[in-house]
This record gives structure tokens, C-alpha cells and sequence, in this order.
């Protein structure tokens, strides 16, 4: 996309007058000339990173912006559903990761670095930290499932304040007869945040026996072994009695849902625009993936953001105290071309069913009231829905 001068002259990274959903100044900026100190000091948000690269003999390490300060949004995705893509990646692209080499089976029996990680992970506050590095990568970390950070280097030394660890996860860590699926539940339902969860689950402190879990399998794993139980939860209850319609328009992407009175069933699906992240031919390009009542037998061909959606329209559920189905599409507008993590839809879909549904009698009613908030049309979606292709009439259809 060329832009005019005159757009960046005017807008300074701050307007958006180019129609992207981030300024690509800024992140060209970040991404060419982000070089750091080979000693780092600062609050850790508290975050860790554990890479997938070589495994089962991977790379594990803190997350450390150079600063001292509270950093907790650095890391604290539940709190980025309303921020704008530069402040998240100002905030992301700051953070140093460390390095240190340890098999998946150390978290198992820590040595004294690897303890120290681990109970930073779960710390409640930002721990002050400071590691010494070399061989020092300037390249930011980029990926579609876990949110972005900025350059990394391997430890040669490392140390941190004494972390306040969460007694709530410390209690599960050392709890040698839980199980790791358990564990997860048991902290979802004290409610602690995922963003902690995933950390959790990742450092190795969770579970029978205890490994280093790469953090992109984290995070999808937390979303399927959450929104698997509360499925399980709300089957026994009375169905929604109307069709719920749902929307959020947010950084050149919208959000519709449907929830339909009927037994589980799910289909999430992608609409990605041309001179999007993952889309560079002309034509948009739509995918998705479903599941019917007994749910999903592979791993969904939209990748993370299936897993990610299906939690956070399940919690809906649990919420509304009634089991239904749901139809979930999302289009990707031009200008939204960098990957950010798979926080991105699971949070703005929180957000969106915080709102008060639209609600009609009838798919038909509620599909066209959807298809107002949608560019692309009806039809092209029922080609790529199987809900809506197979979709049954309720008897709500003939009152």
C-alpha cells in the first residue's frame, strides 16, 4: 500500500488518516532499529516465553522491558480489548526475551534458574529483574498465536527480586496428585486470568508430572481445555428461546455472532481481505471450521482463533445460564496485516458479548439483521458453512 507523505506529515502515527489499523512508520521503526543493551534491567510485567524450536530441548526465559515501573499491561492481555494496535505494540515490542536451554522434562526438577522463572511466572506483581546477554537478535518475535515482542539474546547471567507468587496457582504447583487438565480448571474457576493460566501451564509448575509446555501450544491448549468443560457444563440447560445477534467493529475487523436455540454445535469463520496478514492474492479468502454436538476430531483448520472464539462464546453460555449453538464470522479488512496472537479474537469477542443482543424470532430475521454489519454476502458465507447449510428449522421458524 503506498501511502502519500502528506497522510504521515498530518497524522504522525496517531490519526490513522492511512487506514491501517497501526502505523506502519512506527512499526518499520521498531522493528529496524530496536537494539539493546547486553544488560538488561528492569519490571518483568511478570512474563516468560518458552520457545518450541529443537524440542524436546528448548529455549525458556523471562520477558524484561528495560525499564522500572508497573508494567502489568505489558503482559496482561485481558486488559487490551479497548487499546489501539500501537499501544499494544509499543508496549510488546519493548520486551527482551532471555534464553536459557533446558529440556521439556527439567520443570520436573527444576535447577536454581529454571525455579526462578518459574515462580516469576506466576508471580501476582512485576518483579524487578536484570540479566546479563550475548549473541543478541535484533529481530522482533512475530506470530499469529502468542502477542509480539521485541529482541532476544542467550543468558549469561540472570537473577530477580523475590517475586509475590500467586498462592492460588503455588498451591496447584505443589499438589503432586493433580492432574494438569484439573489444575487448569481449578484456577480458571478462581478466577484467574488465562493470560496466568497459559503462563502457568507453560513454565511446567502444572500437573502430575511436570514439563515446559512451547508457549503457542499453550495458549491454544488452555482455550480447549477450558471451553471443553464449559460446554460439558451448561448441555443440561434450558436452550436460549430466540435467535441472539451479536456485533463488534473493531481495528478493521468485525465481529457477528449468532447463538441459536438449538442443541451445541459451533462454526467459527474467517473472511480475510486482500492486503491482509495472511492474504495477498486480490480475492478475499474465507475459512472456517465447525463442530457438532459431540465437538471437534481434528485440529481446526483456522488454527488458534477457532479454540480461542469457542471459549469465549462458551463462557457466554455459562454467563446467560442456557446452552445453545453459535455461529461465529469475522471479516479482516485491508490494512490489518501484521499477526498479533490469538488473544485478539478471544478478547474482542469478550467484549462484544458484553453487550446487549439483538433477538429474533427466526435464522432468517437474525441473519439478515447479521448480513447489515457484514460487506461480503450472504451467499458467499453459506458456501463456506456447514450450519448454515445444514441448518434444520426450529418451531420458532413457524410462529
Amino acid at each position: 500500500m503506498n501511502i502519500p507523505p502528506s497522510l504521515c506529515l498530518q497524522c504522525r502515527g496517531s490519526k490513522h488518516l492511512c487506514g491501517l489499523a497501526y502505523c506502519p512508520v512506527m512499526v518499520r521503526l521498531n522493528i529496524s532499529r530496536i537494539s539493546v543493551s547486553n544488560y538488561i534491567e528492569g519490571s518483568s510485567p511478570p512474563s516468560v516465553f518458552v520457545g518450541r524450536i529443537g524440542y524436546p530441548k528448548i529455549a525458556v526465559g523471562p520477558l524484561i522491558p528495560p525499564i522500572k515501573s508497573d508494567t502489568t499491561i505489558y503482559d496482561k492481555i485481558e486488559r487490551w480489548s479497548n487499546l489501539d494496535l500501537d499501544t499494544i505494540l509499543n508496549y510488546r515490542l519493548s520486551l527482551v526475551r532471555g534464553k536459557i536451554m533446558y529440556n521439556i522434562n527439567d520443570a520436573n526438577n527444576p535447577d536454581r534458574r529454571l525455579l526462578q522463572l518459574q515462580e516469576l511466572a506466576i508471580s501476582k506483581e512485576p518483579v524487578d529483574s536484570e540479566m546479563r546477554l550475548e549473541n543478541i537478535m535484533t529481530r522482533v518475535y512475530i506470530n499469529d498465536n502468542t502477542p509480539p515482542f521485541g529482541p532476544s539474546g542467550n543468558i549469561i547471567s540472570f537473577k530477580n527480586s523475590n517475586p509475590k507468587v500467586d498462592q492460588r496457582v503455588e498451591k496447584v504447583w505443589y499438589d503432586r496428585d493433580l492432574k494438569s487438565v484439573d489444575a487448569v480448571l481449578k484456577l480458571y474457576d478462581e478466577n484467574i486470568d488465562i493470560s496466568s493460566i497459559v503462563k502457568a501451564f507453560s513454565i511446567g509448575v502444572l500437573g502430575i508430572k511436570k514439563r515446559l509446555v512451547p508457549t503457542r501450544w499453550s495458549i491454544t491448549a488452555i482455550d480447549d481445555i477450558i471451553s471443553k468443560a464449559l460446554i460439558k457444563r451448561f448441555r443440561d440447560y434450558n436452550s436460549i428461546d430466540e435467535y441472539y445477534v451479536y456485533t463488534r467493529h473493531v481495528s478493521m475487523n468485525s465481529f457477528v455472532a449468532i447463538l441459536i436455540p438449538s442443541i451445541w454445535q459451533f462454526e467459527w469463520i474467517e473472511a480475510w481481505f486482500p492486503n491482509t496478514t495472511w492474504n495477498l492474492s486480490k480475492e478475499v479468502e474465507i475459512i472456517g471450521d465447525h463442530e457438532w454436538y459431540k465437538g471437534i476430531n481434528h485440529y481446526a483448520k483456522v488454527g488458534g482463533c477457532y479454540y480461542s472464539a469457542r471459549l469465549a462464546t462458551a463462557e457466554h453460555l455459562i454467563r446467560l445460564k442456557r446452552r445453545g449453538g453459535a455461529l461465529l464470522l469475522r471479516e479482516i479488512y485491508p490494512g490489518f496485516n501484521l499477526p498479533i496472537g490469538v488473544w485478539f479474537v478471544r478478547e474482542q469477542l469478550r467484549e462484544m458479548f458484553k453487550n446487549k443482543p439483538m433477538r429474533f424470532g427466526s435464522m432468517d430475521k437474525a441473519i439478515e439483521y447479521a448480513m447489515n454489519h457484514l460487506t461480503i454476502p450472504y451467499y458467499k458465507w453459506k458456501e463456506k458453512s456447514s450450519i448454515l447449510n445444514k441448518r434444520e428449522k426450529s418451531i420458532l421458524d413457524y410462529l
